[in-house]
C-alpha cells in the first residue's frame, strides 16, 4: 500500500525553548499579574494554551500565542496589561475585542493585541455544556484548568505552558506521552467528545495527517458510528466542514487525510450533503465507484511525492508550474472525480455538474483558490483531453491543437486553469482504471498512457504553442473597423477576432501588417 509522509518525531527532551521575544512576553504577563494581585487585588494565572505549546515541544515556532486566564475575562485583563505596559515603557498595540461567534467556533469573547511583534489572544479558562442537537455550547462558564483541558479536541492540543512557573502542564496526563508516541487521542471518551462537537472528527483527521500521527482504535470506532456521522451532518455548519477539508487538502499530507476519510467511511457525511431538489435528480451514488476518488488522490500523491517505480517519468511541464492553490484544486478534483459525470438542472433548466453543488452547498466553498470555478473546469476538460490524446483521430495540426488548448475549461487564468494542469489531471483520470490501490501497482497500459501524454506535451512545446495560449489578436476592435470601413461594431466582431487568432496560429511569425492585408481580402459579413 502507498505510504503517507513520515511521522513528525518529537525531541526526546520535550522542552519549551523560548525565543528572546517570547521571554519578554512571558515576563510582561508575569509582572502584570503580580502587579494586579498586589495593587488591585485581582488574582489570575496566565497559561499559554493549545497549538503554540504543542508546536514548541515539537521544535517548531509559532507567532500566535493564545493565553488562557483564570478568574478574569480577556478584555479587562488586556486593558490592565496595556496600562501596566505603558508604565514600563512598553508599547502594546490596540486592544480589540472579538465577540462570541459560535458558528465560527468562537465560544468565548476574545481580546487580541500585538506586543513585541507577536499576536496575543486572551480568553478565560472555560467549562462547557452542550445540548443534544447542537455543537454550540448552551452554557459557557469559568472553568478550572482541568475542565478547560478536557473539553479540548485532542490531548496534544490540551497542554498548557504556565507563564509563572515556566513549566508545561499536562492535566489530561496523556498529552506529553501522546506527543512522544505520535498518537491522536481525545481527552474524554471519543463518543462523548464527538457528540458534543462532531467537527472534532475532522480536526482529528487534520492533525493526524499534519503530524503523521496514528489515531487510537477507540477514536476510529467513534468516528465510524452512524449516530456521530449523522450529527456531523445535522449539527455542524457546512462552512466549518469546508474550512477543515480545505486545511486538510492544503496541508502537509493531503493523501493521509483522504485515506482517513475513506477509512472512517466519512465521504458521504462530508461531501454528499446537498439540497433535496438537487439530490432527487442525481442517480444513486452507488452507481459510481466512490473509491475511485481515493485512487485518484493516491496517484496524484505518487507523482508529487514518491518514486514512480517502473512508470515513465512525467514530462516536467505537467508538474513544474503547480503552486499550493493549483495542488488544492487537483486534490479536490481527484477526490470528487467519481461524480464528475453527474449533472442536475437548475430552476431555469440549465445543466450543471453535480460537483458545483457539492462545493457550493456541501462544503460552502466559493472561488477562493478557484475551487468553485476551477474544479468543474478540470472535470470538463479531462474528457476532452483524453479523447484528444488517446482517441482515434489525433491531430498534429498547429491551428487545431492551438484552438483546443485555448478552450476556457482547459486554460483560463481568470479561474486559475492552466493547460498543463488540465492535461496532468486528465492523465490521472486515465490512469485510475490501470491502478490497483491495495497492491499499489499499475498495469501495463499505464506506461503507454503516460508516453502518449508526454508525446502530446512535447509536440505542444515543439510547436511553441505554450506561448500562444494567452495570445491576443494582433488587431483590436477599432483597427478592425477601420480596415473594414465600418463605423459600428456588433456581434460579428467576436467572430472576426476569433478568425484573426486562427490566422495567427497558422502564421506564428506573421506580422500585424500581414494580418491586416489578410483581413482586407476576407469577405466579412458585418450586417
Amino acid at each position: 500500500m502507498i505510504h503517507s509522509l513520515p511521522r513528525v518525531v518529537a525531541p526526546q527532551s520535550l522542552q519549551v525553548q523560548l525565543t528572546d521575544t517570547e521571554k519578554s512576553v512571558c515576563e510582561l504577563l508575569d509582572q502584570c499579574t503580580t502587579y494586579l494581585n498586589k495593587e488591585k487585588h485581582i488574582s489570575t494565572t496566565c497559561r499559554i494554551a493549545g497549538g503554540w505549546v504543542r508546536d514548541k515541544l515539537l521544535g517548531s515556532e509559532s507567532n500566535d500565542i493564545d493565553v488562557a486566564l483564570s478568574n478574569i475575562m480577556g478584555l479587562p485583563f488586556a486593558q490592565h496589561l496595556s496600562e501596566y505596559a505603558q508604565t514600563q515603557g512598553i508599547t502594546v498595540g490596540t486592544v480589540s475585542k472579538i465577540e462570541q461567534n459560535p458558528d465560527q467556533s468562537k465560544h468565548l469573547e476574545t481580546a487580541t493585541f500585538k506586543v513585541f511583534g507577536l499576536d496575543i489572544d486572551l480568553v478565560n479558562l472555560r467549562s462547557e455544556e452542550y445540548a443534544e442537537g447542537s455543537r454550540i455550547p448552551t452554557e459557557v462558564s469559568f472553568g478550572t484548568p482541568l475542565q478547560d483541558a478536557l473539553r479540548r479536541d485532542i490531548t496534544i492540543n490540551a497542554l498548557f505552558y504556565n507563564i509563572h512557573t515556566r513549566a508545561v502542564e499536562d492535566l489530561t496526563e496523556r498529552g506529553l506521552e501522546d506527543l512522544r508516541l505520535g498518537i491522536i487521542r481525545t481527552p474524554l471518551p471519543p463518543l462523548e467528545t464527538f457528540r458534543d462537537d462532531p467537527l472534532r472528527i475532522l480536526r482529528c483527521i487534520r492533525f493526524a495527517s499534519r503530524f503523521g500521527f496514528e489515531m487510537v482504535d477507540e477514536l476510529k470506532d467513534a468516528a465510524r458510528n452512524p449516530s456521530i456521522q449523522a450529527a456531523l451532518i445535522s449539527k455542524v455548519a457546512r462552512e466549518r466542514v469546508g474550512d477543515e477539508v480545505c486545511k486538510m487538502l492544503k496541508g502537509r499530507d493531503p493523501f493521509c487525510s483522504v485515506r482517513l476519510i475513506y477509512e472512517l467511511n466519512l465521504y458521504e457525511a462530508i461531501f454528499l450533503v446537498i439540497p433535496d431538489e438537487i439530490k432527487s435528480q442525481v442517480p444513486n451514488y452507488s452507481s459510481c465507484s466512490l473509491r475511485d476518488g481515493l485512487k485518484a488522490v493516491c496517484i496524484l500523491h505518487t507523482f508529487l511525492n514518491e518514486s514512480k517505480g517502473n512508470l515513465p517519468a512525467l514530462h516536467p511541464c505537467l508538474t513544474g508550474s503547480l503552486d499550493l492553490s493549483s495542488k488544492a484544486r487537483l486534490q479536490f478534483a481527484c477526490l470528487l472525480s467519481p461524480l464528475r459525470h453527474m449533472f442536475y438542472q437548475d430552476k431555469k433548466n440549465k445543466s450543471h455538474q453535480i460537483v458545483e453543488s457539492l462545493l457550493r452547498d456541501s462544503l460552502k466553498l466559493g472561488t477562493q483558490d478557484h475551487l468553485l470555478d476551477g474544479v468543474p473546469a478540470l472535470h470538463e476538460a479531462s474528457k476532452l483531453i483524453s479523447d484528444k490524446i488517446l482517441g482515434s483521430t489525433q491531430s498534429k495540426d498547429r491551428v487545431d491543437i492551438g484552438l483546443f488548448l485555448r478552450q476556457k475549461c482547459l486554460h483560463n487564468p481568470n479561474t486559475g486553469s492552466l493547460w498543463s494542469t488540465s492535461i496532468f489531471f486528465s492523465l490521472i483520470m486515465d490512469l485510475v482504471p490501470t491502478y490497483d490501490y491495495d497492491g499499489n501497482t499499475f498495469n501495463d497500459e499505464a506506461s503507454k498512457i503516460i508516453s502518449s501524454y508526454n508525446a502530446f506535451v512535447t509536440h505542444i512545446l515543439e510547436l511553441n504553442l505554450h506561448n500562444d495560449v494567452d495570445m491576443k489578436p494582433l488587431l483590436n476592435g477599432k483597427e478592425v473597423m477601420a480596415i473594414l470601413g465600418v463605423s459600428k461594431s456588433g456581434p460579428w466582431m467576436s467572430t472576426v477576432l476569433g478568425d484573426i487568432i486562427v490566422w495567427q496560429l497558422g502564421h506564428p511569425t506573421g506580422s500585424k501588417t500581414e494580418c491586416t492585408e489578410w483581413l482586407r481580402k476576407q469577405d466579412v459579413k458585418v450586417g
